[in-house]
């Protein structure tokens, strides 16, 4: 486990059991058909309990924007809601899109959240809009906003970390908490970005498959050492269906690629069974699956010798794994099967 607490460095060990690395979890905050956003949030504080009596590592939580299937839009007060009905998990942004807002702000909110919660926080940041050109304009977000991303790290870690770079302003709830960044991407320039600032990286393998090789290996080899982590750390994004039988975890499977279909084609509206697979089937339909390509399906055995081979794939230090099953239920009945195959609890 990483030591989060003020001028430490960060240290990664692997651990010596069946699993070669740390597993965590993305949280997605699925809102399923006929579900609510509460009953979402309810989900998610049931996931993120059984996560910690089960030994995963961490819990992140994305932000996004304008997605009537996805309820973290607020991320930083679904981990202030999880955070109090937990006591140990480690919970974060997986991640905050820094471009969205002002580096402070974002200060001052985790460093609220590290006060409230010491030593079990983390700050991942992205500089994608989480959203569409309209949702973007209805954010304020300027369209520019994210070409000054690495300046906007740069203050923000200035506020958590010191010394801030604006001078004679201070995050208060902020300065000094130590909050661990961590830089997120789907392409070549985060890794880049993670390598010159000495940051942990993660990519989003489990929804932005095609880069993930050519920029761990980029990070890996550009890496400088800082006083924040001594040595590279890659997590790797992987989605994650666990079932009883293989036969189950692959209905799921497929229910998950038709439910992509509605969010990215439907304009609102969700297709029956058939015309989703018609549409799965298209060659417009085939960016979904091309999307899933790294996913772990089936029985928790198959999912683990899955996600052994995916480790050494990513050259990976950890695995952030998206839980992909339909309903909350399969969902956490994937959580328990893939610890239990793992053996986290000996971890």
């Amino acid at each position: 486990m990483p030591n989060s607490g003020p001028n430490t460095l960060l240290r990664y060990e692997r651990p010596a059991f069946s699993v070669t690395v740390p597993l965590s979890i993305l949280d997605l905050a699925t809102i399923g058909p006929g579900q609510t956003a509460a009953e979402s949030f309810a989900g998610s504080v049931a996931m993120a309990r059984l996560a910690e009596a089960r030994g995963y590592r961490r819990i992140w939580y994305a932000e996004h924007h304008n997605m009537s299937s996805i309820a973290s839009s607020a991320t930083s007060v679904l981990i202030a809601h999880v955070a109090a009905h937990t006591s140990s998990i480690r919970l974060g942004a997986g991640g905050v899109m820094l471009p969205n807002h002002s580096p402070l702000t974002i200060a001052e909110q985790f460093g609220t959240l590290e006060t409230l919660h010491p030593g079990r926080i983390d700050l991942g940041l992205g500089r994608a809009p989480g959203s569409d050109q309209n949702t973007m304009r209805a954010l304020r977000r300027d369209p520019m906003s994210a070409d000054s991303f690495p300046q906007d790290v740069l203050e923000l870690q200035g506020y958590l970390h010191g010394p801030t770079r604006i001078p004679g302003v201070e995050a208060t709830p902020g300065k000094g908490t130590n909050v661990p960044l961590y830089i997120l991407g789907s392409s070549l320039f985060g890794a880049r970005l993670a390598a010159q600032l000495g940051l942990p990286y993660a990519f989003a393998s489990h929804f932005a498959p095609n880069a993930l090789q050519d920029a761990v290996a980029i990070y890996r080899s550009e890496f400088r050492p800082s006083a924040h982590l001594e040595a590279p750390h890659v997590i790797a994004g992987v989605n994650v269906i666990a079932a009883d039988s293989a036969a189950d975890a692959q209905a799921m499977f497929q229910a998950t690629k038709r439910a992509r279909v509605s969010l990215f084609f439907g304009n609102g509206r969700v297709f029956s069974d058939d015309e989703a697979d018609m549409i799965l089937d298209s060659p417009q339909g085939q960016h979904v699956a091309q999307m899933m390509k790294y996913s772990a399906v089936g029985t928790a055995d198959a999912v683990l010798a899955y996600l052994d081979e995916f480790t050494e794939h990513a050259d990976a230090d950890e695995l952030i794994v998206a839980h992909q099953s339909t309903g909350t239920e399969a969902r956490l009945r994937s959580v328990e099967l893939l610890a239990d195959a793992a053996q986290l609890l000996r971890a």
